[in-house]
């Protein structure tokens, strides 16, 4: 049988036909394009990616219960969550990044969603469940469940899979501050999500990130470090820890409200470099994101402290501008955001959902973004995103 592919950025993908689907619900059909069937799918693909005891209401119905025994070997209960693209590996990392985007979609956008809002949340809670279960001993984080050699050597259905379910954990000694950073901001984000919903839910979220982060923050390090063997090439941390612990703390503030955020925010700017790299978004690198979600509050004259950032997400937009000023992202022929590497997809399905989301912060400001002698109007923004789409 031949060897399984190395699949990357797994779960993330299926975030791509989501966040273009978001861009144009307002306007289903476009060009022979129904974009209100493409969010359904895309929905449905995180169906499709469950593992665990599926509950009576699924509806892919040709998946059936799959690795109900995982975190036995460790002691604990680690079933549920997401399996990775094409295999049977949990991996936390894109998994937790993956479901503080679900998250962010709907609060952003989900009064765009109609009836795919439910099963939006569904697709979260899915994800939170798994979250809490590997985080409820404190002082650790279950980050990966499936050995991913032995699974990328062997196509099987998760049904049928007899390929080693080892449990990876970072701890006190071998600390993971980028997926624990990572986790935490799902946790938080989520929370929000779930705020009138289930109030409940909301405030254990709310609280295990808190706890999370307090870990992540404490013990700082990169898992790929401490589980090198285990989690590289596959999604090992090159960005470094800096941007999870940041945007950790960003989702925390917007959830919590508590001045200890901020703080942290403002007092580790620098030394946590938020202004990195910021023409970046994915599971590897949070800048731009951290700069966008933080400028909100900026632009809606409540943070005045938070200025650095704005002028960073400012700065980002600039470089996304053709025309405006040097962008650092290259287009194809045709307009397409173009960067090296591998998945290039996902990077420009992410920068769109930023761009939207800009665009929608500084609409309600009555603002646009200043780049040299020329400016972006929210217009402007919108319009690039859709370009990416139609």
């Amino acid at each position: 049988m031949a060897p399984k592919p190395l699949t990357f950025p797994g779960i993330f993908s299926a975030l791509l036909a989501f966040s273009f689907s978001l861009l144009l619900f307002c306007h289903p059909i476009i060009g022979g394009h129904n974009y209100h069937d493409a969010l359904r799918k895309s929905i449905l693909f995180f169906e499709g990616q469950r593992s665990g005891r599926l509950p009576p209401d699924q509806r892919v119905k040709w998946r059936r219960d799959s690795a109900l025994h995982d975190g036995s070997t460790a002691g604990v209960d680690l079933t549920g969550g997401y399996y990775d693209a094409g295999d049977n590996v949990k991996f936390g990392f894109p998994m937790a990044f993956t479901t503080t985007l679900l998250a962010w979609s709907i609060i952003d956008f989900g009064r765009n969603m109609g009836p795919e809002l439910k099963n939006t949340v569904k697709a979260v809670k899915w994800s939170t469940d798994y979250l809490l279960k590997a985080t409820e001993k404190p002082g650790v984080v279950y980050v990966q469940v499936g050995d991913a050699y032995s699974d990328h050597s062997c196509w099987e259905r998760p049904e049928d899979m007899d390929t080693l379910r080892t449990v990876y954990k970072i701890d006190n000694a071998h600390p993971g501050s980028d997926v624990a950073g990572e986790t935490a901001a799902a946790l938080a984000a989520a929370s929000i999500v779930f705020r009138k919903r289930d109030p409940a839910y909301s405030r254990l979220l709310l609280n295990r990130a808190i706890r999370v982060f307090n870990f992540a923050d404490k013990h700082r390090g990169a898992y790929s470090s401490s589980l090198h063997s285990a989690v590289c090439p596959f999604y090992c941390d090159v960005n470094g820890y800096q941007d999870e612990l940041l945007w950790g703390a960003a989702w925390l503030h917007k959830a919590s409200r508590k001045r200890v955020y901020r703080e942290y925010i403002v007092k580790n700017e620098v030394v946590l470099r938020a202004g990195d790299t910021i023409n970046e978004f994915g599971w590897d690198n949070k800048h731009a994101g951290i700069n966008v979600l933080i400028s909100k509050e900026v632009l809606m004259g409540k943070a005045d402290y938070f200025e650095s950032f704005k002028q960073n997400a400012d700065g980002f937009i600039c470089s996304l501008l053709p025309g405006i000023s040097h962008p650092q992202v290259q287009y194809s022929p045709g307009g397409l955001m173009f960067k090296t590497g591998g998945s290039n997809m996902q990077h420009v399905t992410s920068l769109s959902f930023l761009l939207l989301a800009y665009s929608n912060y500084l609409s309600h400001a009555n603002k646009v973004v200043p780049c040299g002698e020329s400016s972006a109007s929210p217009a402007l923004l919108k319009h690039l995103a859709k370009r990416q789409v139609v």
